[in-house]
């Protein structure tokens, strides 16, 4: 598949312009980035296939380090993951920077208090780059496991992509949830849905509590389960019962 005939320089003016800065690129993700772009997009090839080894040796990086950045590339929205093997190849869509959605002017809409409060794009915000923003997140279920709603202690409990990031999930605020170590390890790649489906059906979850789980990873893709930002109290969005856990 080809693409269009694109504007090399403009390419890169946004990319060092725009999305290295706004996204906090690494030195890293620059070289992989551009190591990915040149053989893809500036190419004519929509979609590329390409191996870590193969990216490892192009940008002269370890393996280990290819791969880390390749994920975080997947995780913000950057590269989009069409097929993966078990040969290790990847197939991607390369995005440019005026395609990327935290790129992207946000639509005209009223103000929203919790994204008036601080000044990023609230829906785009990275969750898991800072102790705080992970924080909030735990405090939006009240110290209880999003999927089987056993009561958590900070020991036990951990942060869980309701879409994986293997499946290009990312790290907003409406693809992060709080769970115990047990439903993190049961869940795997498998999705929410199935997971909760299956604690039902092991007499986790009751009837009730498998409609509300239900409801609430719709509430959660929507936007509608908001966690507190630093420095405002826990706004109880998730309905969940227990306390707010504080750190």
């Amino acid at each position: 598949m080809k693409n269009r005939k694109l504007d090399a320089e403009q390419v890169w003016k946004d990319f060092e312009d725009l999305l290295a800065p706004q996204l906090s690129f690494s030195l890293t993700d620059r070289v992989v980035y551009s190591h990915l772009l040149r053989h893809s997009r500036l190419e004519g090839k929509l979609h590329f296939r390409f191996s870590i080894p193969w990216l490892s040796r192009g940008i002269r990086l370890s393996p280990r380090a290819a791969r880390e950045a390749v994920r975080r590339m997947i995780a913000r929205g950057v590269l989009r993951l069409v097929e993966r093997n078990c040969q290790a190849h990847h197939v991607v869509r390369v995005l440019l920077p005026g395609e990327v959605p935290a790129l992207r002017p946000a639509k005209t809409a009223a103000p929203d208090p919790a994204r008036t409060a601080c000044d990023f794009s609230f829906g785009e915000t990275d969750f898991w780059r800072a102790h705080s923003l992970r924080r909030a997140i735990h405090a939006r279920e009240r110290g209880r496991c999003f999927y089987c709603l056993r009561k958590l202690i900070r020991r036990r409990r951990c942060l869980d992509h309701v879409v994986p990031r293997a499946q290009s999930g990312r790290n907003s605020y409406r693809n992060l949830v709080s769970c115990c170590l047990d439903c993190n390890s049961n869940k795997a790649e498998r999705s929410a849905v199935e997971h909760v489906r299956w604690l039902y059906r092991d007499r986790r979850l009751s009837f009730d509590e498998l409609t509300g789980r239900l409801r609430a990873l719709d509430a959660l893709a929507a936007g509608k389960l908001i966690p507190p930002l630093p420095g405002q109290g826990d706004n109880g969005s998730d309905g969940s019962k227990g306390k707010v856990v504080r750190k």
